[in-house]
């Protein structure tokens, strides 16, 4: 049985278990490494159960417990080349260490791990398409400012999407952040607002997905409520919620949920 865990999500700190009790994968590890412990512990995950971390990029909200985190725990990690040059640079990171080139596929124990590029203002953003023991697969992208081609082939793939929705365009625009932030989320390379990422799933939808997942909600510039009333907006009388789709939004902290796909 397939399951994705989100521990946190929000520009304060991101990390997100795949997998099952027994043995998955942990995508970024934000935050604390105490409090990536407690919230692994909050849903029955023994830390052993974690057989690799992959990093999505170098932003301080994806890495923040790494460095503690390995240094406790003996996990293998993978990063894009240039992340992975960056971490150990940085003194992120000093051993346990593997490059994963974009667009190559990494087996873990029953787990099959590819990344690809996402437009982000990192020094090299990816993505994880990650297909399960029992066949099935989970697309996790967040950190992008627009829906590439690439983006769209490794989302179409899946059984189960974890997408932005980063920003309401209304509340980044009449809300308090400088101009230059403004324009730095909304850029090509910046983040993708509620609006783009409804578009993106309802082409989705149409081809065929069932379970998403919004992910990486602004604090000062989204609330639960307006990016899942964009959505069903967006998706309109064509498909209805719990009919033709499960629609989750993952919490800034865990609650304990995990969605089965």
């Amino acid at each position: 049985m397939s399951r994705i865990y989100p521990l946190f999500s929000s520009s304060s700190g991101n990390s997100c278990f795949i997998g099952n009790p027994s043995e998955g994968i942990l995508i970024d590890a934000g935050l604390n490494c105490r409090r990536l412990t407690q919230a692994l512990l909050q849903n029955d995950i023994q830390v052993e159960a974690i057989k690799a971390i992959f990093i999505t990029h170098d932003h301080t909200d994806h890495i923040a417990a790494l460095k503690v985190f390995k240094k406790h725990y003996d996990i293998p990690v993978y990063a894009s080349p240039k992340t992975m040059n960056w971490l150990i640079g940085g003194s992120h990171l000093s051993h346990g260490c593997f490059q994963q080139e974009v667009g190559e596929e990494v087996t873990v124990g029953d787990f099959s791990i590819t990344s690809f590029k996402t437009p982000h203002d990192a020094i090299e953003s990816v993505g994880y398409k990650i297909e399960m023991p029992d066949g099935k697969v989970c697309t996790y992208c967040t950190d992008l400012g627009h829906v590439t081609e690439e983006v769209d082939e490794n989302l179409r793939l899946a059984d189960l999407v974890f997408l932005e929705s980063n920003y309401d365009e209304n509340m980044l625009r009449n809300g308090p952040y400088p101009y230059p932030l403004k324009q730095r989320i909304a850029a090509p390379n910046g983040h993708l607002s509620n609006s783009a990422s409804a578009k993106e799933i309802h082409s989705l939808i149409e081809n065929g997905l069932t379970k998403v997942i919004l992910g990486h909600l602004s604090r000062e510039n989204n609330t639960p409520r307006i990016a899942e009333n964009t959505l069903i907006r967006e998706l309109g009388d064509e498909f209805k919620r719990n009919r033709d789709y499960l629609l989750y939004i993952a919490p800034i902290e865990t609650t304990g949920m995990a969605v089965t796909f």
